[in-house]
Protein backbone atom coordinates (compact mmCIF):
# COMPACT_ATOMS: atom_id res chain seq x y z
CA UNK A 1 0.00 0.00 0.00
CA UNK A 2 2.68 2.33 1.04
CA UNK A 3 4.65 1.58 -2.64
CA UNK A 4 1.31 2.79 -4.15
CA UNK A 5 0.88 5.96 -2.75
CA UNK A 6 4.36 7.43 -3.30
CA UNK A 7 4.40 5.70 -6.79
CA UNK A 8 1.10 7.60 -7.17
CA UNK A 9 2.54 11.12 -5.32
CA UNK A 10 5.69 10.36 -8.03
CA UNK A 11 3.38 10.71 -10.66
CA UNK A 12 1.66 13.37 -9.82
CA UNK A 13 4.72 15.68 -9.27
CA UNK A 14 6.07 14.56 -12.79
CA UNK A 15 3.07 15.87 -14.36
CA UNK A 16 2.75 18.92 -13.19
CA UNK A 17 4.74 21.04 -15.24
CA UNK A 18 2.43 19.64 -18.42
CA UNK A 19 -0.36 21.86 -16.41
CA UNK A 20 1.95 24.70 -15.94
CA UNK A 21 3.46 24.26 -19.60
CA UNK A 22 -0.20 23.66 -21.20
CA UNK A 23 -2.03 27.03 -19.18
CA UNK A 24 1.76 29.01 -20.68
CA UNK A 25 0.18 27.66 -24.15
CA UNK A 26 -3.36 28.99 -23.06
CA UNK A 27 -2.12 32.46 -22.05
CA UNK A 28 -0.01 33.16 -25.01
CA UNK A 29 -2.76 31.92 -27.57
CA UNK A 30 -5.28 34.30 -26.10
CA UNK A 31 -2.62 36.49 -26.03
CA UNK A 32 -2.01 36.63 -29.70
CA UNK A 33 -6.33 36.35 -30.33
CA UNK A 34 -6.26 39.57 -28.39
CA UNK A 35 -3.99 41.34 -30.93
CA UNK A 36 -5.18 40.12 -33.96
CA UNK A 37 -9.02 41.10 -33.00
CA UNK A 38 -7.54 45.01 -32.20
CA UNK A 39 -8.19 45.80 -35.67
CA UNK A 40 -7.91 49.45 -35.11
CA UNK A 41 -4.29 49.11 -33.45
CA UNK A 42 -1.73 50.55 -36.26
CA UNK A 43 0.11 48.12 -38.09
CA UNK A 44 3.48 48.87 -37.20
CA UNK A 45 2.98 48.59 -33.74
CA UNK A 46 1.21 45.03 -33.90
CA UNK A 47 4.23 43.66 -36.41
CA UNK A 48 7.09 45.38 -33.24
CA UNK A 49 5.12 43.91 -30.74
CA UNK A 50 4.92 40.40 -31.90
CA UNK A 51 8.40 39.96 -33.46
CA UNK A 52 10.13 41.42 -29.84
CA UNK A 53 7.65 39.49 -27.82
CA UNK A 54 8.42 35.42 -29.69
CA UNK A 55 12.17 37.05 -30.20
CA UNK A 56 12.54 37.35 -26.56
CA UNK A 57 10.54 34.43 -26.07
CA UNK A 58 13.40 32.11 -28.43
CA UNK A 59 10.54 31.13 -30.22
CA UNK A 60 11.74 32.45 -33.53
CA UNK A 61 15.46 33.46 -34.97
CA UNK A 62 16.80 36.47 -34.49
CA UNK A 63 17.48 37.01 -38.35
CA UNK A 64 13.84 37.30 -39.14
CA UNK A 65 12.54 38.48 -35.92
CA UNK A 66 12.10 42.13 -36.91
CA UNK A 67 11.69 44.28 -39.78
CA UNK A 68 14.33 46.21 -40.05
CA UNK A 69 16.64 43.68 -39.84
CA UNK A 70 15.48 41.87 -42.88
CA UNK A 71 15.16 45.02 -44.58
CA UNK A 72 18.31 45.24 -44.15
CA UNK A 73 19.79 42.15 -44.82
CA UNK A 74 17.20 41.71 -48.08
CA UNK A 75 18.80 45.01 -49.16
CA UNK A 76 22.59 43.61 -48.83
CA UNK A 77 21.82 41.43 -50.89
CA UNK A 78 20.37 42.91 -53.38
CA UNK A 79 23.25 45.60 -53.81
CA UNK A 80 26.09 42.69 -53.49
CA UNK A 81 24.11 41.40 -56.77
CA UNK A 82 21.70 44.15 -58.73
CA UNK A 83 20.29 41.42 -60.88
CA UNK A 84 18.72 40.03 -58.00
CA UNK A 85 16.47 43.21 -58.28
CA UNK A 86 14.64 42.20 -61.75
CA UNK A 87 13.33 38.59 -59.90
CA UNK A 88 11.06 40.95 -57.26
CA UNK A 89 11.15 44.65 -57.77
CA UNK A 90 7.91 44.40 -56.19
CA UNK A 91 9.39 43.03 -52.38
CA UNK A 92 12.08 45.83 -52.63
CA UNK A 93 9.46 48.47 -52.81
CA UNK A 94 7.35 46.89 -49.59
CA UNK A 95 10.55 47.00 -48.14
CA UNK A 96 11.91 50.12 -49.31
CA UNK A 97 8.40 52.20 -48.41
CA UNK A 98 6.19 49.78 -45.97
CA UNK A 99 2.46 50.80 -45.99
CA UNK A 100 2.54 52.06 -42.61
CA UNK A 101 4.96 54.95 -43.62
CA UNK A 102 2.75 56.31 -46.76
CA UNK A 103 1.71 59.89 -46.34
CA UNK A 104 -1.78 60.15 -45.30
CA UNK A 105 -4.22 59.55 -48.37
CA UNK A 106 -1.86 57.60 -50.37
CA UNK A 107 -2.83 54.64 -51.73
CA UNK A 108 -0.45 51.92 -52.12
CA UNK A 109 -1.22 51.09 -55.88
CA UNK A 110 -0.49 55.11 -56.35
CA UNK A 111 2.89 54.85 -55.10
CA UNK A 112 3.61 51.31 -56.93
CA UNK A 113 2.59 52.90 -60.08
CA UNK A 114 4.67 55.86 -59.42
CA UNK A 115 7.66 53.94 -58.60
CA UNK A 116 10.15 51.62 -60.36
CA UNK A 117 13.29 49.68 -60.10
CA UNK A 118 15.62 49.50 -62.52
CA UNK A 119 19.08 47.69 -62.98
CA UNK A 120 21.59 50.19 -64.44
CA UNK A 121 25.13 49.33 -65.66
CA UNK A 122 26.52 51.17 -62.58
CA UNK A 123 24.04 50.02 -60.09
CA UNK A 124 20.21 49.86 -58.96
CA UNK A 125 18.19 53.23 -59.75
CA UNK A 126 15.07 54.16 -57.81
CA UNK A 127 12.76 55.73 -60.42
CA UNK A 128 10.34 58.29 -58.98
CA UNK A 129 7.84 59.77 -61.09
CA UNK A 130 7.09 63.89 -61.23
CA UNK A 131 3.91 63.28 -59.48
CA UNK A 132 5.06 61.42 -56.73
CA UNK A 133 7.57 64.43 -55.44
CA UNK A 134 6.45 67.56 -57.14
CA UNK A 135 3.41 70.15 -57.84
CA UNK A 136 3.01 70.26 -61.87
CA UNK A 137 5.60 72.22 -63.34
CA UNK A 138 7.18 73.08 -60.18
CA UNK A 139 10.87 72.12 -58.79
CA UNK A 140 9.81 72.21 -54.70
CA UNK A 141 9.29 68.83 -53.09
CA UNK A 142 5.67 68.57 -51.48
CA UNK A 143 5.17 67.44 -48.16
CA UNK A 144 4.49 64.42 -49.35
CA UNK A 145 7.29 63.45 -51.04
CA UNK A 146 9.67 64.92 -47.95
CA UNK A 147 8.17 61.51 -46.04
CA UNK A 148 8.65 58.96 -48.94
CA UNK A 149 12.56 60.55 -49.26
CA UNK A 150 12.61 60.28 -45.45
CA UNK A 151 12.10 56.62 -45.18
CA UNK A 152 14.47 56.47 -48.21
CA UNK A 153 16.96 58.09 -45.92
CA UNK A 154 17.08 55.44 -43.61
CA UNK A 155 18.45 52.72 -45.79
CA UNK A 156 20.97 54.96 -47.29
CA UNK A 157 22.36 55.98 -43.63
CA UNK A 158 23.15 51.77 -43.42
CA UNK A 159 25.43 51.95 -47.11
CA UNK A 160 28.28 54.22 -47.75
CA UNK A 161 27.99 53.98 -52.16
CA UNK A 162 28.13 57.20 -53.93
CA UNK A 163 24.72 58.59 -55.14
CA UNK A 164 23.46 59.92 -58.21
CA UNK A 165 20.59 62.05 -58.13
CA UNK A 166 19.38 62.60 -61.79
CA UNK A 167 16.05 64.62 -62.97
CA UNK A 168 14.63 64.02 -66.54
CA UNK A 169 11.76 65.28 -68.27
CA UNK A 170 9.40 64.76 -71.09
CA UNK A 171 10.04 66.72 -74.36
CA UNK A 172 6.82 68.98 -73.68
CA UNK A 173 7.96 72.35 -72.88
CA UNK A 174 7.95 73.55 -69.21
CA UNK A 175 6.74 77.06 -69.61
CA UNK A 176 9.33 79.90 -69.31
CA UNK A 177 11.84 77.29 -68.45
CA UNK A 178 13.60 75.14 -70.46
CA UNK A 179 13.41 70.88 -69.83
CA UNK A 180 17.10 70.91 -68.91
CA UNK A 181 16.65 73.74 -66.29
CA UNK A 182 13.48 72.45 -65.12
CA UNK A 183 15.13 69.08 -64.51
CA UNK A 184 18.04 70.20 -62.74
CA UNK A 185 16.08 72.40 -60.08
CA UNK A 186 13.98 69.05 -59.42
CA UNK A 187 17.23 66.89 -58.88
CA UNK A 188 18.96 69.51 -57.15
CA UNK A 189 15.23 69.52 -54.57
CA UNK A 190 16.15 66.11 -54.14
CA UNK A 191 19.89 65.88 -53.77
CA UNK A 192 19.17 68.89 -51.39
CA UNK A 193 17.20 67.04 -49.30
CA UNK A 194 19.51 64.60 -48.74
CA UNK A 195 22.10 66.87 -47.62
CA UNK A 196 20.48 68.37 -45.13
CA UNK A 197 19.60 64.84 -43.63
CA UNK A 198 23.27 65.31 -42.65
CA UNK A 199 24.75 62.89 -45.15
CA UNK A 200 28.58 63.26 -46.66
CA UNK A 201 27.87 65.65 -49.88
CA UNK A 202 31.53 63.76 -51.00
CA UNK A 203 28.52 60.73 -51.38
CA UNK A 204 26.32 62.42 -54.20
CA UNK A 205 26.77 63.70 -57.26
CA UNK A 206 23.53 65.14 -59.75
CA UNK A 207 23.04 65.43 -63.64
CA UNK A 208 20.29 66.63 -65.34
CA UNK A 209 19.24 64.81 -68.89
CA UNK A 210 15.89 67.20 -69.83
CA UNK A 211 13.65 65.41 -72.64
CA UNK A 212 16.96 62.91 -73.14
CA UNK A 213 16.90 59.08 -72.64
CA UNK A 214 12.91 58.62 -72.71
CA UNK A 215 11.65 55.57 -70.50
CA UNK A 216 8.13 56.18 -72.72
CA UNK A 217 6.67 56.83 -75.80
CA UNK A 218 6.38 60.67 -75.73
CA UNK A 219 3.70 60.72 -78.40
CA UNK A 220 1.31 59.20 -75.63
CA UNK A 221 0.31 60.97 -72.15
CA UNK A 222 0.93 57.39 -70.83
CA UNK A 223 4.84 57.69 -72.05
CA UNK A 224 5.18 60.79 -71.16
CA UNK A 225 4.42 60.30 -67.88
CA UNK A 226 6.72 57.83 -67.05
CA UNK A 227 9.41 60.17 -68.97
CA UNK A 228 8.96 62.95 -65.99
CA UNK A 229 10.79 61.84 -63.42
CA UNK A 230 14.12 61.77 -60.65
CA UNK A 231 16.35 58.78 -60.87
CA UNK A 232 18.44 58.08 -57.79
CA UNK A 233 21.46 55.88 -58.67
CA UNK A 234 22.97 53.62 -55.70
CA UNK A 235 26.27 53.00 -57.74
CA UNK A 236 27.22 49.46 -56.77
CA UNK A 237 30.21 49.71 -58.80
CA UNK A 238 33.28 50.06 -56.30
CA UNK A 239 31.02 50.28 -53.50
CA UNK A 240 31.61 50.02 -49.45
CA UNK A 241 29.83 49.16 -46.38
CA UNK A 242 29.06 49.98 -42.80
Amino acid sequence: MARRKKRAEFESQGSSWLVTFADLMTLLLSFFVLLLSMSSMDKSILRDVVSHFVGDMGLAPKKGAGRLTTHFEFMNVIIENPAEALHDPQRIKDLLFPDEVLPEGMARSTLDENLRILVRPEGIALVLSDGLLFDIGESALTQDSRKLLSEFSRFLATVTMPVNVAGYTDNVPAGQKDNYMLSSERAMSVLSFFLQQGFDPGRFSVSAYGEAFPLGDNTTPEGRAKNRRVEILLKTTGRTYL
